[in-house]
């Protein structure tokens, strides 16, 4: 009877704790604000664009906050972003130079903090 006891203890511990881990991975969960983000629109520039800056990017847990960071990067005029939770980037496509300083603040908002700006290619 114990060694029942015993083995289903674990199961009653582990199995929850699997399926929130799952959840927390979709976006679904509530540190990110779960409920799953809307899908950022993807964002296409007007006219040519003048450079790409790559950002690199802490606090990019799941679906839900690389969602929140491309539509926030998205907001300044001039900007295209396509964030990647894989990586924790952000490749912002510009049709006019944005600073630094405002890409950061973009970021800040979604709960991340940017590590580090590349220019990757200017025309």
């Amino acid at each position: 009877m114990g060694n029942y006891i015993a083995g289903a203890v674990p199961a009653v511990v582990v199995l929850p704790a699997q399926r929130s881990t799952l959840k927390h991975f979709k976006g679904e969960c509530g540190c990110c604000g779960g409920g799953g983000e809307p899908r950022a629109k993807r964002k296409k520039l007007r006219g040519q664009a003048a450079g790409e800056k790559v950002l690199r990017i802490e606090g990019i847990h799941c679906e839900n906050c690389k969602n929140c960071v491309e539509r926030l990067l998205n907001q300044p005029d001039g900007a295209a972003a396509k964030a990647c939770l894989n990586k924790n980037i952000a490749v912002v496509s510009m049709s006019r130079e944005i600073g630094n300083g405002e890409l950061k603040a973009a970021a800040a908002t979604a709960g991340c903090k940017v590590t580090g700006i590349k220019l990757r290619r200017k025309a």
